[in-house]
C-alpha cells in the first residue's frame, strides 16, 4: 500500500480530476490527504470536495494551499471549473493557512513512508521545504508532473511547460533540495498520452469517469481532448516501468523573462533526478482504464 499526499492545481485542465479518478480507484493507493495551489486555493478545494462527496469519499481531508507564486506574477488566477460548483453539494469550509503544517506533520508521522505526488505549480512544496528542510530527507518519494527535457520530441525547442513556469522560483528550490527519489514526468512525455473526444466518450462510462466528464467541458462543446499529463505521473508511482526513465541533474531557468520555467537535464549516473524519457502509451490506457474500472 502506498500512502500518497496530493498536491493539485485541480479545476483549471482536467487531468487534476482525471489523476484523483485514478488514485481513488487505485487499490493500492492510501490516500492522506489532498492540498491545493494556486490561484484561489480555497475554489479549487470545493471543487476537490465535490469531487470527492459525489465519490463518497469525504473522509479524506483537504486544506487549501498558498495562492500565490513566489516573487512572480500569478498566471492562473483562478480555476475555471468553479463554473460547475452551484451543480454539486461540496463542503465550503475548510482549514486555511494550514496546508504547509498538514503536510509536514504527516510526513514526520510516517517518515519514509510517504510519497508526495505534484501535479501542479510547486509553491506549496517550496515552502514545505523553506519551513522544514529536513522534509526532503524524510519522504519516500517525490514525483512531479513538471518540466519539458527531452526537447528533441518537440517543435519548439525553448518550450517551458505550465507547472514550472507558474513558479519558477519554487520550481528551482524543489529540484535543488535534497529528495532522496525525486521522479519528473515533463510535457514532453505526457503529450503522448492524449485522448480526443471520440475516444472520450466511449470510454468514460462509468460513474466516476462520467462526473469527470461533467466538470470537462467535453459535454458542452469547450473542449476536444484531454491530455492525461497528471494521471501518468500517478501512475509511476504504481507501475514505474510503464516509463522510460533517464538519471541525472535537473536545473531551472528563473533569470530571463521569455525562458523563466525553462528546465534542463543533464545526465549523469549519480544525479539526483529521474526523469521519465517515453511511454508506452499503449500499455499505459490498458493500466489506467482496469484500474479505473475495477
Amino acid at each position: 500500500m502506498e500512502k500518497i499526499l496530493l498536491d493539485t492545481d485541480i479545476g483549471n485542465d482536467i487531468d487534476d480530476t482525471v489523476c484523483l479518478a485514478y488514485l481513488l480507484r487505485q487499490k493500492q493507493c492510501e490516500l492522506l490527504g489532498i492540498t491545493t495551489v494556486s490561484g484561489e486555493p480555497v475554489e479549487r478545494a470545493k471543487l476537490t470536495s465535490a469531487f470527492l462527496r459525489a465519490e463518497g469519499r469525504e473522509e479524506i481531508p483537504i486544506y487549501p494551499g498558498v495562492e500565490a507564486p513566489i516573487f512572480t506574477p500569478q498566471k492562473q488566477p483562478f480555476p475555471h471549473q468553479k463554473i460547475y460548483l452551484p451543480k454539486w453539494s461540496h463542503e465550503t469550509n475548510f482549514p486555511e493557512g494550514e496546508a504547509i503544517e498538514f503536510m509536514r506533520r504527516t510526513i514526520r508521522a510516517n517518515p519514509g513512508e510517504v510519497t508526495l505526488l505534484a501535479v501542479g505549480p510547486l509553491t506549496n512544496i517550496a515552502l514545505l521545504f523553506a519551513v522544514d528542510p529536513e522534509i526532503p530527507r524524510l519522504l519516500k518519494e517525490l514525483v512531479v508532473m513538471c518540466g519539458v527535457f527531452m526537447y528533441r520530441y518537440l517543435d519548439n525547442p525553448c518550450l517551458t511547460e505550465w507547472n514550472a513556469r507558474c513558479d519558477p522560483y519554487a520550481t528551482s528550490i524543489v529540484y535543488g533540495a535534497p529528495v532522496k527519489n525525486l521522479v519528473s514526468v515533463g510535457l514532453d512525455v505526457t503529450q503522448q498520452v492524449v485522448l480526443q473526444k471520440e475516444e472520450i466518450l466511449n470510454l468514460f462510462t462509468n460513474d466516476i469517469l462520467k462526473t469527470v466528464l461533467a466538470f470537462s467541458g467535453i459535454l458542452e462543446g469547450t473542449r476536444e481532448v484531454i491530455a492525461f499529463h497528471d494521471p501518468l505521473a500517478a501512475a509511476m508511482i504504481f507501475e514505474k516501468d510503464l516509463c522510460t526513465f533517464e538519471r541525472g541533474n535537473v536545473e531551472v531557468e528563473t533569470n530571463s523573462t521569455p525562458l523563466e520555467g525553462l528546465t534542463s537535464f543533464t545526465t549523469d549516473d549519480k544525479g539526483n533526478d529521474e526523469i521519465a524519457v517515453a511511454v508506452d502509451r499503449d500499455r499505459y490506457f490498458k493500466h489506467y482504464f482496469d484500474i479505473i474500472n475495477t
